[in-house]
């Protein structure tokens, strides 16, 4: 039975395919939790170690060149595709990233530096699930953290009240609250009526309660999102999703939230950001880092402008596993390192400014005198959101044995 409970919880295939709730019944069932309002929380994982360095570009140390000759992004240069995005003097935005200079310069997008995980491990494994866990260097932590951070549910809630758009669910939302995982809103389904039903049946029977609950859970996420998917969707304010993982997951998550379907917390992660070889090209709008930051920061932008005013009661957040190493390797990369950028985007976010202390280069200053000095704690950041965003006060639970400081992000 164990088995079939973590298929059901964490399969993208969902077992029904017949009927499904029509607009009007999913609005009087989830009105409480869906409509305008309720706050909702997205993290997107940057997997693989962003190079926060090249992302996030300290132009005005000096350092940062000796140690990066041939991949620093250049000091900001009017009319240059290949700059930084000069934000406040010292700091700056890789070139790829012009769509969220207008979204700072509003003070919507808030940059934290110098930040990540206190354990010193380079695995990426083991610092992904640090990370998601919310317990770094404990290993034995059940759930994510942002099943824990679910506020306290009153009433009913909604079958997608946290979603992961992606095949399987990821470690930060598993645990006993219900999630699902789905490859797509449209995917989450079973063709075959008759055989939904057989399913359904067997389910609703079982005589083990928590399969019994599981298999409802299921069936009904599945018919709330046929009922979503039924909906013709066209992002709003002409808003362009670019093509790939993320661009499809996040203009998903802003469709699950404008169908005011009860949704609180959503999780999408895009890949390939461990740049060990050629991180760059030629110039600095070229490479494979240059490619992902161009849909990263369009993507971004798009759900900023899609959401319009619904942005008032959304915050997204984004992390990666580690930094790189403040030197450039033999190869034009970078290797594993230690703290790293975050990015936090919303309505209520008190955005136009680079949070942290900023730790310097100097080799007297690097993490074992290789990496990027962490100065902020990542459950910091995330201890906030959903402390003043998400109204969770039990940041004990959330975050076992860690007490976060607060940065005035919200």
């Amino acid at each position: 039975m164990s088995t079939r409970r973590i298929f059901l919880r964490n399969s993208a295939l969902a077992m029904v395919g017949a009927g499904s709730a029509p607009l009007w019944l999913r609005r009087a069932l989830y009105a409480a939790d869906g409509a305008p309002g309720k706050k909702i929380l997205v993290a997107i994982f940057q997997r693989g170690a962003a190079d926060g360095l090249n992302i996030v570009v300290p132009h005005g140390e000096a350092a940062y060149y000796d140690l990066r000759p041939t991949i620093a992004v250049p000091r900001p240069a009017a009319g240059s595709q290949d700059a930084a995005i000069d934000l406040d003097g010292f700091f700056g935005l890789h070139p790829s990233l012009a769509p969220l200079k207008p979204l700072y310069d509003a003070r919507h997008l808030a940059i934290v530096d110098a930040a990540g995980s206190p354990d010193p491990t380079r695995s990426h494994f083991d610092a992904q699930d640090y990370m998601e866990s919310g317990t770094p260097g404990y290993k034995a932590t059940e759930s994510g953290w942002m099943n824990r951070a679910l506020p306290k549910a009153m009433g009913k809630v909604s079958p997608v009240r946290a979603v992961a758009l992606g095949p399987v669910l990821p470690r930060s939302l598993g645990g006993s609250e219900p999630a699902v995982a789905l490859a797509s809103i449209g995917g989450f389904q079973v063709r075959n009526a008759d055989a939904a039903r057989q399913f359904e049946q067997m389910y609703a029977s079982s005589a083990d309660p928590a399969l019994s609950a599981t298999g409802r859970e299921t069936f009904e996420a599945m018919k709330l999102l046929a009922s979503i998917q039924r909906q013709p969707y066209t992002p709003a304010a002409g808003a362009s999703y670019p093509h790939g993982h993320l661009g499809d997951s996040l203009r998903q998550i802003a469709q699950l939230i404008k169908a005011d379907a009860g949704l609180e917390m959503a999780f999408a992660d895009v890949g390939g950001w461990d740049h060990h070889v050629n991180e760059t090209g030629p110039r600095a709008s070229e490479g494979q880092l240059a490619n992902l930051l161009r849909e990263y920061g369009q993507a971004l932008a798009a759900f900023w402008q899609d959401l319009g005013d619904r942005m008032a009661d959304v915050v997204l957040v984004t992390m990666s596993e580690f930094g790189r190493t403040a030197r450039e390797n033999g190869n034009r990369g970078t290797d594993h390192g230690h703290a790293n950028c975050m990015f936090v985007m919303g309505g209520a976010v008190q955005g136009g400014k680079v949070y942290g202390r900023w730790p310097g280069l100097a080799p007297d200053q690097l993490n074992e005198g290789r990496d990027l000095a962490l100065t902020t704690d990542f459950r910091d950041v995330l201890g906030e959101l959903v402390a003043r965003h998400m109204a969770n006060p039990s940041l004990e639970t959330v975050f076992p044995g860690y007490r976060p400081r607060f940065l005035g992000l919200v």
